[in-house]
């Protein structure tokens, strides 16, 4: 109830009987003494309206800003954050949440799968996004999330999105190079530079449209004995329960690439990586993040990768959305030779 009416409700209550009461009373200092009191008793009403009023006004989401992340950052020890997987797994509750749609969890492949291979691993369960990249050797190439309801088919046309963007940004690199005027050595430095960005989104183009093995993680949602079945399958590395999360929005997964065996340390795939660092799961640590890669050089593959909820948390999804393919900020050095404005 809002204050003005509470003091309209007041005002017909007590209003009337003083009036009868005055009107009884024929002496003038009685009068006195009872307008008195009825002033103080609707000023002590009027001060506790406000105060009512102020207490029971909306408190804005206090969530707002919060941000839950699930999965590795750089420098964490891969076998660590697997432990702390499966143990997480394990202490899951054998009852769902009250809710009734189930948890959330970060599944991790052990290698990077082609669409038509999902449905084996997620088809029982309720998928949000799947994470895929290009494993081109000694490259570096861009993260890119695909929202998939249904598996294989949404994966796939993400995938047909993605090719698309990549032939343009082909072009665009070899347009720019053809731009570049000179025979100096900063001309040619720039000039290769294009080139390779030209070479690397042409390749990435030609692997996403033939339903390329790209696809190495995926968010989804189900009861903790669905889970526990999906983390006993072949393909899969860990799966990763969040319980905490409740709104896709805020949370940030970052799951460890296949390559990645002993630290979070991109690129595992052209290089020896370096000495396991001490678990850093259970003492979180701020991540500053890496400024993105010149145009022409591969920037680090790390999957931070804010995920939108955009209604894609059933369980059991029976219709498909329009893929809705997104990559990963190039804040966080995830998204690779991306063409700078001219």
């Amino acid at each position: 109830m809002r204050a003005g009416d509470l003091l309209r409700q007041l005002d017909q209550r007590l209003l009337p009987p003083l009036t009868r009461a005055v009107s009884r009373l024929g002496d003038r200092s009685a009068r006195s003494g009872v307008l008195t009191w009825a002033a103080l008793v609707s000023s002590a009403a009027v001060l506790a309206t406000a105060v009512w009023a102020a207490d029971d006004t909306p408190v804005g989401d206090r969530t707002v800003g919060e941000v839950t992340r699930v999965g590795v950052v750089d420098g964490d020890s891969v076998p660590g954050y697997l432990r702390s997987a499966a143990a997480d797994l394990a202490a899951l509750p054998t009852t769902a949440p009250a809710s009734g749609d189930g948890t959330y969890a970060l599944v991790t492949l052990d290698a990077y799968l082609p669409p038509q291979r999902l449905a084996a691993v997620l088809g029982d369960v309720g998928v949000s996004t799947v994470f895929g990249r290009v494993p081109l050797p000694g490259r570096q190439t861009e993260i890119v999330r695909i929202p998939a309801l249904l598996v294989p088919d949404d994966v796939v046309a993400g995938m047909a999105q993605v090719a698309s963007r990549k032939d343009t940004e082909a072009a665009d690199y070899r347009a720019r190079a053809a731009a570049v005027t000179g025979d100096g050595a900063a001309e040619r430095e720039l000039r290769e530079r294009y080139v390779s960005g030209a070479d690397v989104a042409a390749a990435e183009a030609e692997a996403y449209r033939s339903g390329c093995a790209c696809v190495y993680a995926a968010v989804v949602r189900a009861t903790p004995g669905l889970l526990r079945g999906v983390a006993a399958r072949p393909d899969v590395r860990a799966v990763d329960p969040a319980p905490e999360v409740y709104r896709l929005d805020r949370t940030v997964f970052t799951p460890p690439l296949p390559e990645q065996r002993d630290v979070v340390r991109p690129p595992a795939d052209s290089g020896p990586t370096p000495e396991p660092t001490p678990d850093r799961r259970e003492e979180p640590a701020s991540v500053t993040p890496a400024p993105s890669a010149p145009v022409g050089e591969s920037s680090e593959p790390a999957p931070v990768v804010t995920i939108p909820s955009p209604g894609l948390s059933s369980v059991a999804p029976t219709e498909s959305a329009p893929p809705t393919v997104t990559t990963s900020p190039d804040a966080t050095g995830s998204a690779s030779l991306a063409p700078t404005p001219s």
